[in-house]
């Protein structure tokens, strides 16, 4: 085997060289083990590196200026343009560099000047540490100071004006001739003024005509040809305390509103409430012509817009807009706002041929218009008006109001078949129903038609799909009442009063909710609803004919709103009804004697009422009450005798009640019987012994 020998050994080891250090077998290292290599190889990296900086800052001092030529165009050749160039930078270099030290120059001279003004006043104001107090007053003040400066400036512009002039003085003579050739004197000579001819000028009288003349063309002015002052001084002032003086500020709003619409009219021509707006504005602005300049170009470019003819026709004069809406039907032949100005334009003239004349021209154009058609009918006298609806309702059968109109010229017979016809053209329509049943009413038709026609209403409407609710009726029978058809609205209230009510309510829970409606629909001062609150009752009543409270009720409203006989024709079904409640015959009783004053009446109600509750205390002391207040003496005796040997209700076994004792002693003590009042009281007082007002 041939031994390798290794090339590098027994030579020196390259410059910073460590043993081991490649496989980091290494430990620590001296000063001694790196010093003459590391040091010689960083000395070189060091100038290596100072080299490459130096060429860069110099690369960078030689490109960092553009207008440097020396290092970008170094290599190109040098010619006369070139030099002529440098030479014309020069001069501008050195002009501007003038001009710099000639700013720097004027800055160091203020500065200078400055401090030498503190220098020069550093010394007066340590002067001023002196100073008394009448000197410091009696230094002027700066106001003063400029004033005078301005009396003399202004002297001196005097002196400069009347520098040249000359005065001299005149005789007297010379100024009484003046004063005559003026015209100053009144009597002027003839001699005044005469030219070559002979004839005569006299300015006076020249002045005095134009004077007249003047006045004469005012007045002419001013008169009519009437001859009367067409001026009302009074009137003009008032009007002038109406125009109002527009301030600064609205002045401004006013401009830059207008330039606003002013952009909003060009950039979009076609938009028509911006020139609305825009005349509008200049309306506000009082500058009518304007306005009606500015809509006349909003009728241009909007020529199918109603409101922009419409704006255009309220700006202008009578005869002016009658030319507009006559131009706006040509372009807008169908619109019935359109037509509808030009009548209401006619008719403001007055002229009611004319105003029927155009409503005539547009139902041409549009014959399916109810406004119109209702303008024109209400021009007509019946019996064309009568012709016109039968037309119009085959042109437009939906419309209920033509229907009613028509139905309202035509005779009874005639006025059901309307109707009819009306209720098959428009199944949906209440009034309809309404009307018929007004019209039976108007004929004197009984009762039941009435109730039987809105009963059919009710359930024709619902199986339409179109059903009201109760309140909804109820607003409709109001209405009825309103206009004076009491059976119709007692029928609407028959009618709808069950509307809104579950199978499972009892009849107390129906009562309840009419009596709710029923007080909600009560009259107000001055207002109707009697009838309709009276229905209302009437309907809880029918359902609940025993409630107490409801008759009350009812008794309330009636004493409220309605009459005497009113009154005691309910407490009379009342007590039909309810013939125990003691109250319901007291009520009737007291509205008998104090209402109608009929003690008869009144004492027969009381009669009747103990005869069926014949054990009522209230009920006899009210009839002794009556007595005793009329003045039957005997009669009130007599029935305290009776009762005080009676039972009553709640007193079995007992002769009368503690209050019967009482009436009876309180009353012949009032007679004039003291020992009869002092006996039955003792005798009340041994069977009440617990009823203190006996033995008071």
């Amino acid at each position: 085997m041939y031994q390798i020998t290794k090339d590098f050994l027994g030579k020196p080891a390259p410059p910073g060289y460590i043993a081991g250090l490649g496989r980091g077998a290494t430990g620590f290292t001296t000063r001694s083990d790196i010093g003459p290599a590391r040091e010689a190889a960083a000395a070189k990296d060091a100038d290596k590196q100072q080299t490459q900086r130096s060429k860069d800052e110099e690369d960078e001092r030689r490109f960092a200026n553009a207008e440097n030529e020396e290092g970008l165009f170094s290599n190109m050749p040098y010619e006369e343009d070139d030099e002529e160039a440098d030479k014309v930078w020069a001069m501008i270099d050195a002009k501007m560099e003038e001009r710099h030290k000639g700013k720097q120059r004027t800055n160091d001279e203020d500065e200078s000047d400055k401090q030498e003004i503190d220098q020069q006043l550093h010394g007066l104001k340590r002067q001023l540490q002196g100073l008394t107090e009448d000197e410091w007053s009696a230094i002027p003040d700066v106001s003063q100071l400029a004033e005078t400066a301005a009396r003399a400036k202004r002297r001196r512009k005097t002196a400069v004006s009347r520098r040249g002039e000359r005065y001299s003085q005149v005789s007297d003579s010379t100024l009484v001739a003046g004063l005559g050739l003026a015209g100053h004197d009144q009597e002027i000579a003839v001699e005044a003024s005469k030219d070559e001819d002979g004839t005569v000028t006299n300015f006076l009288a020249l002045g005095q005509a134009r004077n007249d003349v003047l006045q004469m063309k005012l007045d002419q002015a001013g008169d009519s040809a009437s001859g009367k002052t067409t001026i009302d001084p009074r009137g003009y002032l008032t009007s002038l305390n109406t125009v109002g003086a527009q301030t600064a500020a609205e002045i401004g709003d006013i401009s830059r509103a207008r330039t606003l619409l002013k952009s909003v009219t060009q950039s979009s021509p076609k938009h028509a409430p911006g020139w609305i707006a825009a005349a509008r504005l200049e309306e506000v602005a009082q500058k009518m012509s304007k306005a009606r300049s500015i809509i006349a170009q909003g009728c241009e470019n909007c020529p199918q817009s109603e409101d922009v003819w419409l704006e255009a026709a309220r700006l202008n004069r009578r005869e002016d807009a009658r030319a507009v809406l006559a131009s706006a039907v040509r372009n807008l032949p169908r619109s019935v706002r359109v037509w509808e100005a030009a009548a209401e334009l006619e008719a403001t003239a007055g002229d009611v041929g004319a105003q029927r004349k155009v409503l005539r021209r547009a139902l041409e154009f549009v014959p399916t218009s109810v406004m119109l058609w209702k303008s024109a009918i209400a021009l007509e006298p019946p019996e064309d008006a009568r012709v016109l609806l039968a037309y119009a309702v085959e042109l437009v059968p939906l419309s209920v109001d033509l229907w009613l109109a028509l139905a309202r010229l035509e005779t009874y017979e005639k006025a059901q078949k309307v109707l009819n016809r009306a209720r098959r053209a428009v199944s949906t329509s209440h009034e309809i129903w309404i009307a018929a049943a007004r019209l039976e009413e108007q004929q004197g038709t009984a009762h039941v038609n009435i109730d039987r026609i809105m009963a059919k209403a009710v359930a024709s409407l619902a199986a339409s799909g179109a059903p009201m609710d109760r309140e909804q009726w109820f607003a409709q029978a109001l209405q009825c009442e309103e206009d004076g058809y009491s059976a119709t609205c007692r029928a609407i209230v028959a009618a709808a009063a069950d509307l809104g009510f579950d199978s499972d309510d009892t009849a107390e829970d129906r009562a309840g909710a009419w009596v709710a409606d029923a007080e909600r629909f009560e009259p107000q001062t001055g207002k109707p609803g009697v009838v309709t609150a009276r229905a209302i009752f009437a309907q809880a009543l029918a359902v609940q004919p025993g409630d107490v409270d409801l008759w009350r009720s009812a008794a309330d409203m009636e004493r409220s709103h309605g009459t005497a006989d009113d009154v005691d024709s309910l407490l009379r079904r009342a007590v039909q009804f309810c013939p125990q409640a003691e109250v319901l015959w007291l009520m009737a009783a007291k509205e008998k004697w104090t209402r109608q004053n009929d003690v008869a009446g009144a004492r027969v109600i009381l009669e009747e009422a103990f005869a069926a509750n014949a054990h009522s205390e209230a009920i006899v002391l009210a009839a002794v009450k009556l007595e005793s207040e009329t003045r039957q003496d005997a009669r009130a005796l007599a029935l305290l005798e009776r009762a005080r040997a009676s039972e009553f209700a709640g007193h079995a076994g007992t002769r009368g009640t503690a209050r019967v004792w009482m009436k009876s002693a309180v009353l012949m003590r009032q007679l004039g019987r003291p020992a009869d009042a002092l006996a039955v009281a003792r005798e009340g007082g041994a069977l009440f012994p617990n009823f203190y007002k006996l033995w008071l």
